[in-house]
This record gives structure tokens, sequence and C-alpha cells, in this order.
């Protein structure tokens, strides 16, 4: 077993490594699930969905300064945040693409289950690592690769086995433009995001969310303000059918989400995250079974099969993690966030 905990150790060097790793996994698996409940019949939702990230990213702003406020104090707060505020121009972008994921994420939902929905996110692996060599000047080698045109057959044999030629068809005009957007969104927000972090080594991580989630909340805003709902969506009619059990933890664990993803961008990398979404098919194929009755075709267990047999080659030879591995960090400017949360 001691070829084992190499692997591990390679894969994890810290134990809150590990830790991220399976609370990311976690947090993203009864998100899909939850969101998936709340569905009306046709598919559709009765409360805004809007209103529902716009809440959210509101409380990951909230979060992330008591998290800071608890672990310093607010007088060191205050003047972090005023030292640091060109950070606020540095976050607009993934703001940006992060505000299209999250709204995207209920459209495609609504139209496809639980696992399927996570398996064609998987397609983002290739990208996030193509982005990963442009962004970190880090050439991927051929058993990294390897790994990462396996995750993504896995993806390709999941879908294409699961539907006939007219519907494949029809998917690909409209839903699945849908989904590449998402997933074009999702890798460009999470590695950008984690240059940003990595940059230096003086500004925590929380601090650096809440630049993040103020330019969400404008982002989010003025999403509401394009479809006239800018005045609505505190409205009661807006309010009632979020104050139910299931949107609030949707709430919740979209917060949690905000804060997890940060510490796994900060600590961990955009390959090792691409790789803790694809395991997220085996557990949500389970559990999608077991809840909604969506069955399990051989085409799921192949695609299974295919992720872990990537993640074996990847955790090989894994993507180095540190922070001092980013390219002309001495002629960079400071962007980062510090190991104190």
């Amino acid at each position: 077993m001691t070829w084992l905990r190499a692997r591990y150790k390679r894969l994890f060097p810290k134990k809150r490594c590990a830790v991220i790793f399976v609370v990311y996994m976690a947090l993203f698996i009864t998100q899909g699930l939850t969101v998936t409940a709340t569905q009306k019949p046709d598919h559709q939702y009765e409360y805004n969905t809007a209103t529902v990230v716009l809440l959210a990213e509101c409380a990951k702003l909230l979060t992330s300064i008591v998290i800071y406020v608890c672990n310093n104090s607010w007088a060191e707060f205050k003047v972090e945040v005023v030292e640091r505020r060109y950070l606020l121009a540095y976050y607009f972008v993934p703001a940006v693409l992060y505000c299209l994921y999250n709204n995207l994420q209920f459209t495609s939902l609504s139209w496809f289950d639980p696992t399927s929905y996570f398996v064609m996110m998987q397609f983002r692996v290739v990208l996030t690592g193509l982005l990963y060599q442009i962004f970190f000047k880090k050439q991927l080698n051929r058993i990294q690769w390897l790994s990462l045109i396996l995750l993504t057959l896995g993806c390709i044999v999941q879908r294409l086995q699961e539907n006939d030629i007219g519907k494949l068809s029809l998917d690909v005009n409209i839903y699945l433009g849908l989904i590449f957007l998402q997933v074009l969104s999702s890798c460009s927000a999470g590695v950008c995001t984690e240059y940003i972090l990595k940059s230096g080594s003086d500004t925590n991580v929380m601090v650096q969310n809440v630049f993040l989630y103020l330019n969400s909340i404008f982002c989010n805003l003025v999403l509401l303000t394009w479809n006239g709902q800018v005045f609505d969506f505190l409205s009661y009619d807006n309010l009632r059918p979020v104050m139910t059990f299931k949107v609030i933890y949707i709430i919740i664990n979209t917060t949690c989400i905000g804060i997890c993803v940060s510490l796994f961008l900060r600590y961990l990398n955009s390959i090792l995250k691409s790789f803790a979404s694809a395991l997220e098919i085996v557990f949500t194929a389970v559990l999608a079974y077991v809840i909604f009755g969506v069955p399990i075709g051989f085409n799921t267990i192949l695609s299974i099969g295919l992720i872990f047999i990537a993640t074996y080659l990847y955790s090989a030879n894994p993507v180095n993690s540190a922070a001092n591995e980013l390219p002309s960090r001495e002629n960079s400017r400071t962007l980062s966030s510090g190991d104190k949360v």
C-alpha cells in the first residue's frame, strides 16, 4: 500500500487539501440533487432563480466577512479592504463568468437528469487544461493529457448512448449550446480566479472573496435589470416561494460552495477541481437512482470506469498546486490570498 500512500501524498500534500476535496464533491452533489428536487412536474421552478442566485451571493459576501472578522478583527478587515481595493477590478471578469454559470445551472438541470448534467459538464476538463497552460505557462505532460482525454471520453460515451439520433440533434442545437456556454464560463472563471489567488501571498482568501462577491452582486443586479425584475426580486410574490426548506437549503449550500471553491483553488488547482467534479458522477448516479429512480445504464457504468482510470493515471503525476510555481512571480503585482483564513 506504499504506492497508494505516495500517490495520495502527491495529490494532497496536506490533510486540509483532502478535506477540501471531499467537501467540494459533497456540496456539488447535494446541489444538483436539491435543485432537481425543487422542480415542478414540467421541470420548471416555482421560485425566481435569479432571486435565489442573488440572495446566495449576498450570503457568500456576509459569510466571508464574518469568517475574516472572527479570525482577525473588524479594524484589520477595513484596512486590508482599503489597501487591496484594486482587486475589485481584477475580480470583475470571474464575477461575470460565475454569474453566467450560476444562472445557467437552473436551466440546464430543468432539461437534463442529474447524472447526465454532471457528465456533460465534464467537457470543461480539456478546456480547463488548455486554459491552465495559457495562464500558468506550464505544459501538461502526456500522462496528464491522457487522463484528461479519458475523462472527456467518459462524458462522450455516456451522452451518445443515452439518446437516439433525433433527440441528440435537438439537444445539440438548443440545450447542449447552453451547456457549452456554462462549461466555458465555469472553467474560465475557475482558472482566472486561481491565477489571481496564487499571484502573491499577502491578501487573505476571505478578503478576496469579498471583492469577488461584490462584483457578483453587481452582475446579478444588472441581470435582473435586463429582465425587468430589479424592483421585484425582493417582493412578496418572489420571496414567498423562496421561503421553503429546500430553496433555503440551496442558498446555504451555494454559499458553502463559494467558500469551498476559493479554498480549493488556493490550496489545490483547477485541474484537480475537474477531477473532483468528474468523480461527482459516481456518487450522483447512485443517489439519483435511489432518490429519483433514474436508471443506471451500461453507458453510465462505462463512463464511471473511464473516470476511475483517468483519476488513477493522473494521481501518478499530478500538477503541482504550489502558489510559488506561477510564471514571472517576481515581476507580477501582488494579487493573492494568504494562508490565514
